[in-house]
């Protein structure tokens, strides 16, 4: 059984943890180098990106994480946690890092501040039916490299994309009571093993 690990340092970790339960899977709290031996794979949860980059630096935990990917360890970022995976971050502080693992500039609060988040139906590739998004002070995808899949638009710009076992959305899936991008990752986990 696959083990999918959440980062626990902000954000709406919790909810992530929710979807995975209710598919069976064991979702543990990562909040220390040490747990990531225990996990086949890491969600990086929405919440504020910068204040993310900082938790990460001064709980030591940036450098195992950024190892641990290096050697395999799939990745579903949402949110924030897409834009720490990207690898150019257009508007980021001087001091904000990304782990750079799919190759994606993104600018944070794209769509707009709090108030301008919304929701909207997505056609997601391999959906039979449309997946119910919320964004909130979601980054926007400026641009997509050549090795990215596409797997949803909104008004023509990629909102969930994935390269190798790196997979990120610009939206809360978790929010939703829809629990089939979740099922999506974890099958491509499993289909990886």
């Amino acid at each position: 059984m696959v083990i999918v690990g959440v980062l626990a340092l902000q954000g709406a970790f919790a909810a992530h943890q929710d979807r995975l339960h209710e598919l069976g899977i064991d979702a543990p709290a990562v909040r220390t180098a040490g747990h990531l031996g225990d996990v086949d794979a890491l969600v990086m949860p929405g919440g504020e990106s910068t204040t993310m980059s900082h938790l990460l630096r001064t709980n030591d935990l940036f450098d195992p994480i950024e190892d641990a990917i290096r050697d395999g360890l799939p990745v579903l970022g949402t949110c924030a946690g897409m834009i720490m995976c990207a690898n150019e971050v257009l508007d980021g502080r001087r001091d904000q890092r990304s782990f750079g693992v799919i190759d994606i500039s993104v600018r944070r609060n794209g769509y707009g501040r709090q108030l301008a988040s919304f929701e909207a139906d997505l056609d997601v590739e391999g959906f039979a039916a449309d997946f119910h998004a919320v964004f909130i002070r979601a980054p926007i995808v400026e641009r997509v490299g050549s090795g990215v899949e596409i797997l949803a638009c909104y008004d023509g710009v990629p909102v969930l994309v994935r390269q190798g076992s790196c997979t990120v959305a610009s939206f809360h899936p978790e929010l939703t009571p829809d629990g089939r991008l979740h099922a999506m990752f974890v099958e491509s986990i499993e289909s990886q093993s």
